[in-house]
C-alpha cells in the first residue's frame, strides 16, 4: 500500500519503520522536521496524505489531531482510510472520524498499549472505533504494526476503551506500589510479597508483568532506574483524558481521581522523563510529606 504518515515521535517514528519495513511505501511527515532511512519526506502534512491509499496519525492531543485533519481531509483521495493512533479525548476523534466520513474517506481512531518497546517489536495492541468496513480497510496496516486489534464499536469508542483501560493501569500501579511501601515498612522482603501476591487475589498486570519493584519479577523499566516504557507524563494524560470524560457523562471514578491526583504530584516532584512507575519511590520517599 502507499501510506502516508504524520507524526514520527517516539512511537510514531518505529511504527512507520515497521510498515516501510513489510514493504509498504511509506511517505512521512513531521513538524519538528524528523526523517526516517527508508520513509520518503514530505514537505507538510497535505503532501504526506495527498494520493494515499491510508493516512496513519500519531499526534499528542486532540487540538492538533483536529488541525492536521483540516489540512489532510482535503488532500487525501476518496476512498482512502485514514488511521489515527493518537490518545485524544473522545469528542475529537468522533469529530475527526465525522469530517472525515463527510469527505467520503473511511476513517478509525486506533490508540495503542504497549509503549515504545512495543512499537519497535511490532507488538502493539490497537483498540479500534469506526464503521466495520473502515476497519476491514485498515486491518492489513493494523496487523504491521501490532499484534493485536480489537474493534470496539464505532467512531470514539477506540478512544473510550484507551482511557478506561488506563485508569486501571494508572490506580493498579498505584496499588501496588503501596503494597510494597507497606511491606518494606513491615520487614517482609519484596520476593515473598511478589511470589503470593502474583499467584494469588492480588495478582494483576502492573504486578505480575510490570512489576515496580527492581530486582523482583521479570525485568521492567525498575531494573533500569525507571528509564521510560510508559512516561509519567503520559500516564497523566490519559488520567486526565478519562476524568474529562467521566465528568462529560457523570460516572463516578473516584479511583481514577485520586490516581490523577497522585500522577500529577509525582510529575511535579521528579516524575518528569521517568517511568510510571516510578512512583514506588515518591511514596516510599516523599508522599508523606505533600
Amino acid at each position: 500500500m502507499d501510506i502516508g504518515f504524520i507524526g514520527l515521535g517516539n512511537m510514531g517514528a518505529p511504527m512507520a519503520r515497521n510498515l516501510a519495513g513489510a514493504g509498504h511505501d511509506v511517505t512521512g511527515y513531521d513538524a519538528a522536521g524528523v526523517t526516517l532511512d527508508g520513509v520518503a519526506a514530505a514537505a507538510s502534512a497535505a503532501a504526506a496524505a495527498t494520493g494515499r491509499d491510508a493516512v496513519v496519525t500519531m499526534l499528542p492531543d486532540g487540538a492538533i489531531l483536529r488541525a492536521v485533519y483540516a489540512e489532510i481531509v482535503p488532500a487525501a483521495r476518496a476512498g482512502a482510510v485514514l488511521v489515527d493512533c493518537s490518545t485524544v479525548d473522545v469528542e475529537n476523534a468522533r469529530a475527526a472520524a465525522i469530517e472525515a466520513e463527510a469527505a467520503d474517506l473511511l476513517a478509525i481512531d486506533a490508540p495503542v498499549s504497549g509503549g515504545t518497546g512495543g512499537a519497535a517489536a511490532g507488538t502493539l495492541t490497537f483498540m479500534v472505533g469506526g464503521a466495520p468496513e473502515a476497519f476491514a480497510a485498515a486491518e492489513p496496516i493494523l496487523a504491521v504494526m501490532g499484534a493485536r486489534a480489537v474493534h470496539c464499536g464505532a467512531a470514539g469508542a477506540g478512544q473510550a476503551a484507551k482511557i478506561c483501560n488506563n485508569m486501571i493501569l494508572g490506580a493498579s500501579m498505584i496499588a501496588v506500589c503501596e503494597a510494597f511501601v507497606l511491606a518494606d515498612r513491615l520487614g517482609l522482603d519484596r520476593k515473598a510479597l511478589f511470589d503470593v501476591a502474583s499467584t494469588s487475589s492480588g495478582a494483576c498486570w502492573s504486578l505480575t508483568t510490570y512489576c515496580p519493584a527492581p530486582g523482583v519479577g521479570p525485568k521492567t523499566p525498575a531494573d533500569d532506574g525507571y528509564a521510560p516504557g510508559f512516561a509519567t507524563e503520559l500516564m497523566l494524560k490519559d488520567l486526565r483524558l478519562s476524568q474529562q470524560a467521566a465528568a462529560r457523562v457523570d460516572a463516578a471514578t473516584p479511583m481514577g481521581a485520586l490516581a490523577a491526583d497522585l500522577y500529577a504530584r509525582f510529575l511535579g516532584s521528579g516524575g518528569r522523563g521517568r517511568d510510571f512507575s516510578g512512583i514506588l519511590e515518591w511514596l516510599e520517599n516523599n508522599a508523606h510529606r505533600d
